[in-house]
């Protein structure tokens, strides 16, 4: 089962690299990871997403993910209300009697071409993994030359966020 981790860490040198050691030590595979400098200084937000086969493997995660130092809040957003969005680039190949017909087929998704060649172009796509997974299979048939997928970046909808970072702000400076 796919669950979607979004881990707020301090900001150093390393702490990735911890946290994908532990992954890698305790034999878990993670599907996508980000990471980013969240609105609070000194603090930078993972979004992790495994498949586990059960949920005590989730719990077992999330416990692990708490033992790290750096590690300041772990919430598992899975079914939780949240956004969630992943950036995709693809370089399809596209002559020029194509062009229109290619660039129909992608508004539906709201993607953009970034890029164009003699042979090809560049089309950047943002969405759930759902929606990037649709437009790279009707892009296919056109002949796939590259690919790159950031992962998914997610947190959760709405209120419950601004109660989040208050308790997440007053957390951290605790520990100062």
């Amino acid at each position: 089962m796919r669950r979607i981790l979004s881990v707020i860490v301090n900001d150093h040198l390393g702490v990735l690299n911890r946290i994908t050691g532990l992954f890698l030590r305790r034999g878990f595979n993670i599907d996508s990871i980000t990471v980013g400098k969240t609105e609070t200084e000194g603090l930078s937000r993972m979004t992790i997403v495994v498949n586990v086969e059960d949920e005590r493997t989730n719990e077992q995660i999330i416990k692990q993910l708490h033992k790290q130092i750096d590690v300041i809040k772990v919430i598992d957003i899975t079914n939780e209300p949240s956004v969630e969005r992943e950036l995709v680039m693809i370089k399809v190949l596209s002559p020029l009697q194509k062009r229109t017909e290619l660039t129909n087929l992608i508004e539906p998704f709201r993607a953009s071409i970034i890029d164009v060649s003699l042979e090809s172009v560049t089309i950047q796509a943002t969405g759930n993994p759902e929606k990037i997974e649709a437009l790279i299979e009707l892009l296919r048939p056109y002949g796939i030359k590259e690919l790159a997928r950031t992962g998914v970046t997610a947190f959760k909808r709405g209120g419950e966020r601004e109660r989040e970072v208050t308790r997440i702000k007053h957390d951290a400076l605790s520990l100062i």
